[in-house]
């Protein structure tokens, strides 16, 4: 039996010390540069719904302590103070698309999650017929650069619905392509980006190739340590049809891979 969010709130009052599952990324230990322990950051327990619940066969992400939601155009006007109070702790925004493309709402998105006191971060979505440089360019021109925003996230898949370029290159010139993207970004923010991917992708591309950066992984039917083969993750997008206050229609919500205090400790780290 599906557990909906009415009750959701109830459980997660109970983990909110939890770590992550088997799988997930572990978050760094909760400490200040001084060593001493922080405390952890209030969260509010998620009261979100589902259009199409899941009966989860492996650990739910009710299970979670931390629940923050991503956004484009297609969400329309958020009131995100509403999604806060609504238990919303951290957003990813989308910014640019290919080398031209800029999300209309973008501007509005990142200075209203900063008014209502949401970590925040941005995100552009891979082209595959552009150049690295050229995509990492325009995001850049787009997005500023902020101490204690979110990492910037790579979102790479494939695009077969594209009527521009649905193309699906080997695995080993889109990890030196998404590579360049990557590093590009590093350099000008200061902290290295996520990479959020699907499981088709990650496993035709290999994408765990790629080293040394945290994953976002997409997983809407089981807990994202099955279908990714175990690969460590920060975040983990488990619905599409999400319903959220303060959202109008559906959106994506996704879990932090730890703890209240893991993710404290995770938030310090963007802060340096």
């Amino acid at each position: 039996m599906t557990l909906t969010f009415a009750l959701r709130p109830l459980v997660l009052l109970l983990v909110l010390a939890t770590l992550a599952a088997c799988g997930g990324r572990s978050a760094p230990e909760p400490r200040t540069l001084a060593g001493s322990t922080m405390a952890a950051p209030r969260l509010v327990a998620p009261r979100f719904d589902d259009a199409d619940p899941v009966d989860w066969p492996g650990r739910a992400p009710w299970h979670y302590a931390v629940h923050g939601i991503d956004v484009s155009r297609w969400q329309g006007t958020v009131d995100w103070s509403q999604a806060r109070r609504s238990g919303v702790s951290f957003a990813f925004v989308k910014a640019t698309e290919g080398g031209d493309v800029a999300d209309p709402l973008f501007a509005r998105n990142w200075r209203a999650t900063a008014r209502a006191g949401l970590p925040r971060g941005a995100y552009h979505y891979y082209y595959h017929c552009r150049p690295a440089a050229e995509q990492a360019r325009w995001f850049i021109r787009n997005v500023p650069r902020e101490a204690g925003a979110l990492p910037p996230v790579l979102d790479i898949e494939w695009t077969p619905f594209s009527r521009t370029c649905p193309d699906r290159k080997p695995g080993a010139i889109v990890r030196k392509e998404a590579a360049e993207f990557l590093s590009i970004l590093t350099r000008h923010y200061g902290q290295r980006p996520l990479i959020y991917t699907t499981v088709d992708f990650y496993r035709e591309t290999e994408l765990w190739r790629l080293q040394g950066y945290e994953f976002w992984l997409r997983s809407v039917a089981d807990h994202p340590g099955e279908p990714f083969d175990g690969q460590r993750w920060s975040f983990w997008q488990y619905t599409g049809t999400g319903l959220v206050p303060g959202v109008e229609g559906k959106t994506d919500i996704n879990v932090f891979a730890g703890s209240a205090e893991s993710w404290a400790a995770w938030l310090a780290l963007r802060r340096l």
